[in-house]
């Protein structure tokens, strides 16, 4: 059902950001650049996470992003949509039929091979994008792509609707906070531009089936991003929640780095499975 949909997106939105988390692990052997790094991926994290503890209670009163999307999706109705095709899943296509090939299409070797893929592909993101920028377009982004809290903003949508993926759009940016090219206040609204722009694919895609139910979930999906971003980012007083909480784990790990372990593995698994025993 679209009331039981819209809790899942919630969840969605946090489990997408552990990707940053895992990409800020390429620094641990660097506890200054750790420590930047891991507060400007767990930044997305707290967010995310402070907009589902305000958002899904007041859901769960009212009702207000069924009702909003609900009729968004009924104006838009009979419209028709459109597929928007990925150049990086384009790009990426063969790599990955070659590598369902390789293990003979078994779901739990399909599973490992892919863990070790993405693993290495992060590692090798973090020193590509490291290398590129430290060495010619540091200054460039801080003055014409992050100067601006709106135009981040834009520039995180833009790159997350062209990748199809906020984990992606948002991981890219990890390395530079890493090594001191990006402050933490300018990758924030980065990550909330990523937030709504990764909704886009699903947008187009529910336009295209026709079904009334898809649409809705998929508006109830950008409403609860935009509503988030409206009730945190303005007010300077509660945007501080977020980064103050980043800056601290980043802190605490900085001493101690089975802190960042912990903090994975507590809240992306350990709370979530808790959460679904106990109201089983």
């Amino acid at each position: 059902t679209i009331e039981g949909a819209i809790p899942v997106v919630m969840g969605a939105n946090i489990g997408t950001s552990v990707t940053n988390t895992l990409v800020s692990m390429g620094h641990i052997t660097r506890p200054e650049e750790f420590r930047r790094a891991l507060a400007g991926a767990t930044v997305h994290d707290f967010f995310n996470l402070c907009s589902v503890l305000l958002l899904l209670p007041l859901e769960m009163a009212t009702g207000y992003l069924h009702w909003i999307a609900t009729a968004t999706a009924q104006a838009f109705s009979g419209m028709g949509g459109m597929a928007f095709s990925s150049p990086l899943k384009a790009l990426t296509k063969p790599a990955v039929s070659l590598a369902l090939d390789l293990v003979g299409k078994n779901p739990t070797l399909g599973v490992i091979f892919a863990l070790v893929l993405m693993y290495a592909a992060l590692k090798f993101l973090v020193d590509l994008a490291k290398g590129i920028v430290v060495q010619r377009s540091g200054r460039l982004l801080n003055r014409y792509l992050f100067g601006s809290p709106l135009v981040a903003m834009f520039f995180g949508a833009v790159i997350t609707v062209l990748v199809q993926s906020s984990s992606i759009s948002t991981s890219m940016v990890i390395p530079l906070v890493g090594a001191g090219i990006l402050t933490l206040e300018a990758v924030f609204p980065f990550t909330l531009g990523a937030n709504i722009g990764t909704t886009v694919t699903a947008m187009l895609a529910s336009l295209a089936t026709g079904n009334l139910a898809a649409v809705t979930v998929a508006f109830a999906h950008l409403f609860f991003n935009l509503t988030g971003i409206l009730l945190i980012y303005p007010l300077r007083f509660v945007r501080q929640v977020p980064l103050s909480m980043a800056r601290a784990l980043a802190t605490l790990t900085s001493r101690n780095r089975a802190f960042a372990f912990l903090y994975i593995i507590g809240v992306f698994y350990a709370i979530p499975l808790a959460l679904i025993f106990v109201w089983r």
